[in-house]
Formats: structure tokens, C-alpha cells, sequence
């Protein structure tokens, strides 16, 4: 029997990276199998969590701009939470790919635990300043008095459950790590089917639930993705995973918690210099009123919706070149790379023909008001001329995190967002008198020249060389 005979037909892979139950070296064999098991789980993953932003918008949408714009602000204000969480999963991911690449799974099992002190102690830190400077941190981001009536508590709930955002992302990317996607995957299908049933009992008061307006989102938001940490925590005493945490690896270990901190600190600037981007971009774009923020604010949760799926293959690249870096392998992750790179750029390349020609009609599932709808349009066709630069630019500057390698994407950002993007957008919109256009097309121009220039660097191979 020849070897393509005995291949495991797509049906048959595809359950295999739905279920998880068989674990597969990715370090061996065929890299398109090896990127299809990854993916698939990453790219559902990261699906479930844009619905969180999009289900969220389109309850809240009906409650007028003042609840959208509360959403818009308070959700700029938690980029930075992702920026950080983000910034360690990459460095959890990093280190426990290398040392499942390397066949030591008692350190990566160590790296786990400690993830777990780590984000406590960041999301009580978080709560305690969204409990103290709520309201605050709404008029910082530009919130007018009827904007701060209806979403003081919405900002409160959300800074406050913060803990189950930076759970969800850190446990996440320990299971990703090692390989084991679809326990990801699994988890934020439970926890974004929850937030879908009570958005609306929450919001509109349905039945016996309460009528909270805006903060049913928040409450419902926190709920589900509670709920999915839970999850997680299950399965991270070893059941259907690769990682087993008890209380051994729970035990306070200072020197694993800053050798993770120390890895994922160029990931954390990576994303904070990412997200602070985009908070000075909605500050800028605040001055143009609320139905401009909220036209901004529903054009960019739908982008964020076709954007993470993309960022499920990048995370897929992030795992294939930890673990064959680990296993000495540099020529498979760099095949690998370039492989899932491709994809990517196809599936990005068709998500830009539908928002360009379909902008009005999606804008308007979210709005009736023309202004609204102006911006939201406007917003969202200018980002969709860069999404063949962000396919692939996105997947070879996640290649740099899975090496761990963070600190060059990290100076990319710095050059391309705040050398780049914050003052070209400021120009345009004012001097130039582009207004909210000149934002958005800023947005075009420095992430399409991250992409390049990301490129680039990738091309010139430090990363093999990477040691963490």
C-alpha cells in the first residue's frame, strides 16, 4: 500500500482536529496534516471569541449610538488587558511548545502553573482600578455625560470580571502550546454559547431576568466566559490534555514566573504599543462625535470578526515553530510558515471582496442612522484594501512569538503605529481635512507597511537561532 493510500482522508482529519483525542507529533510527517490539526481548532477558537465582539454590538446596537459608543470606549480601554494578555500567551505558548518539542513535558506542565499566579495577579490589579476609576477612565477616553449615564456600570462589570478575559487567553495558549487546540477550541464554544442565550434575557429584561440595559452585556459577557475558564481548569488536571497541572506545579516558583515574564515581555509591548495605537485612534476619532465612534466601533467589531480566525492560523504557525524549533527542525518551521502563510492570504483576500462590496448592507445590520453608517462604511472598506498585506504579514510576525522571538515584531509595531500610523492619522483627519477618512485610511497604510516590513525581517532567519 503506498503512503498517499494510507493518508487519512479530510473528513477523517477534520474530526480528528475537532475531537483531539489522538496526539500528534508536529514536529514528524506531513506538514500539511500537521498545520490542517492545528488550524482547524485555532481558526473555530478564534471564531467563537469574534462572536463575543459581535454579538455584543448587534444586542446593544438597538439601545441607540450612546450604548454602542460605551462598548466602543470601554472595549479601546480593555485593548490594553489584551495587549497584555496577549503578550503572555505568546510567551506561555513559546515556552511550553519548546518543551514539548523537546520531550519534557514536566517543565511545560511547570510553565502552566505558574500562567495560573501570573494572571491573578494581573486581573486583580485591573479590578481594582476598574473599581476605583470607572467612570474616570470613560471621560478620559472622551465619553460625554449621557454616554457615562448609560455605561458607568458597563466599564465597572468588565474591568472588574477581568480575571475570566486574562484566564481565557493564558490557558488557552497553554493548550495551544502543546498542541492540544481543540480543549481551546471547546472551551470558547461554551463560553460564547452561554453569552449569546443571556445577552438579550440580560439587556431587555426577557422573562425573569432583569432588565440591565447595556450592563447585561457586561454581566452576560463575564458569565460565559467564567463559565469557560471552569472549563479549562478541568482540563487542565489532564483530562483529554497533554498538560497536567496539580498542586506541585501550583506551588510558587519565582524563577519559572520570570522566565515566562521575561519571554512574554516583548509580547506585551508588542500589543501595547499595538493597542495604545488604537486607543489614541478612537480618541481622535471621539472628536467627531458619538455616531462616528459608533460607526468606527461597528465597523471594527466586524473586522475583528473576520481578523481572528485569521489569527487562529497565525497561533497554528505559533505552535508548528515552537515545537520543531524545540525538536531542531528550523527548515520545517520555516516550511511551515510559509505554507499556512498562503492560506491565509486566500481566505483574507476573499473576506476584503465581501466588505468592499457589501459594506452598506453589513453596516446596516448594526444601524439605521446615517451617520452612523457613513463612518461605519467608510471605516470598514478602508481597512478590507489592506487585508491581502495583513494575511500574510500577520502570520510571519506570529512566527517570531512561537520562536520567541518578541522583541522584533515589538520594534516593528513601534516604528509602523507610533512613528507611523498615530501621526499620519492625526494629519490627514485635521490638516489635511480627511476627517474620520484620514483616520481609517492611516489604518490601511501602516499595517500594510508592518506587513512588509515584517516580511523582511522574517526572510533574514535570526529567528532560527532563537533560544528561550
Amino acid at each position: 500500500m503506498t503512503e498517499q493510500t494510507q493518508r487519512p482522508s479530510l473528513y477523517q482529519l477534520f474530526k480528528q482536529a475537532l475531537r483531539g483525542d489522538v496526539q500528534h507529533d508536529f514536529t514528524k510527517g506531513s506538514i500539511g496534516i500537521a498545520a490542517f490539526l492545528l488550524a482547524v481548532p485555532m481558526v473555530l477558537e478564534m471564531a467563537m471569541e469574534s462572536i463575543f465582539a459581535i454579538v455584543d454590538i448587534f444586542f446593544v446596537a438597538s439601545l441607540g449610538f450612546e450604548a454602542v459608543a460605551v462598548v466602543g470606549l470601554t472595549e479601546a480601554v480593555l485593548t490594553i488587558l489584551y495587549a497584555v494578555a496577549i503578550g503572555l500567551s505568546m510567551g506561555i505558548t513559546a515556552l511550553i511548545a519548546r518543551r514539548i518539542g523537546e520531550g519534557n513535558p514536566k517543565k511545560a506542565n511547570q510553565v502552566a502553573g505558574q500562567a495560573l499566579w501570573v494572571g491573578m495577579l494581573v486581573s486583580m490589579l485591573v479590578a481594582f482600578v476598574g473599581l476605583i476609576y470607572s467612570q474616570d477612565i470613560l471621560r478620559l477616553m472622551g465619553a460625554d455625560e449621557k454616554v457615562l449615564a448609560v455605561g458607568a456600570d458597563y466599564t465597572l462589570v468588565m474591568l472588574c470580571g477581568s480575571i475570566t478575559i486574562l484566564y481565557l487567553f493564558l490557558i488557552n495558549a497553554i493548550f495551544r502550546g502543546a498542541g492540544d487546540a481543540s480543549v481551546a477550541m471547546r472551551s470558547l464554544w461554551l463560553a460564547n454559547g452561554l453569552n449569546i442565550v443571556l445577552d438579550p434575557l440580560l439587556i431587555y429584561g426577557i422573562g425573569p431576568f432583569p432588565e440591565m440595559g447595556v450592563t447585561g452585556a457586561a454581566v452576560a459577557t463575564t458569565i460565559g466566559r467564567g463559565v469557560g475558564v471552569l472549563y479549562q481548569l478541568y482540563h487542565l488536571r489532564g483530562h483529554a490534555s497533554r498538560i497536567k497541572v496539580g498542586l506541585a506545579e501550583l506551588k510558587p516558583q519565582l524563577e519559572v514566573m520570570l522566565g515566562l515574564i521575561k519571554v512574554s515581555i516583548g509580547g506585551i509591548l508588542q500589543f501595547l504599543i499595538a493597542t495604545a495605537s488604537w486607543v489614541a485612534l478612537v480618541r481622535i476619532v471621539s472628536t467627531y462625535g458619538s455616531a462616528a465612534v459608533a460607526g468606527y466601533t461597528i465597523a471594527i467589531r466586524v473586522v475583528i470578526f473576520t481578523i481572528l480566525p485569521a489569527w487562529g492560523m497565525s497561533n497554528a504557525v505559533a505552535t508548528l515553530v515552537g515545537q520543531n524549533l524545540g525538536a531542531g527542525k528550523p527548515d520545517r518551521a520555516e516550511q511551515s510558515v510559509w505554507r499556512i502563510a498562503r492560506y491565509n492570504l486566500y481566505f483574507m483576500l476573499s473576506v476584503a471582496v465581501v466588505f468592499i462590496l457589501f459594506a452598506e448592507f453589513i453596516i446596516g445590520l448594526f444601524s439605521t442612522d446615517p451617520a452612523v453608517i457613513r463612518d461605519g462604511v467608510n471605516c470598514l472598506r478602508f481597512v478590507a484594501y489592506g487585508y491581502g498585506f495583513y494575511g500574510i504579514g500577520m502570520i510571519v510576525v506570529q512566527a517570531f512569538n512561537g520562536a520567541g522571538d518578541t522583541m522584533t515584531p515589538t520594534r516593528i509595531n513601534f516604528l509602523c503605529y507610533w512613528m507611523l500610523q498615530i501621526p499620519l492619522a492625526y494629519s490627514l483627519a485635521k490638516y489635511a481635512g480627511l476627517g474620520t477618512n484620514g483616520v481609517f485610511m492611516a489604518i490601511t497604510i501602516a499595517e500594510s507597511l508592518l506587513a512588509v516590513v515584517g516580511i523582511w525581517y522574517f526572510r533574514r532567519g535570526h529567528w532560527k537561532t532563537k533560544t528561550v
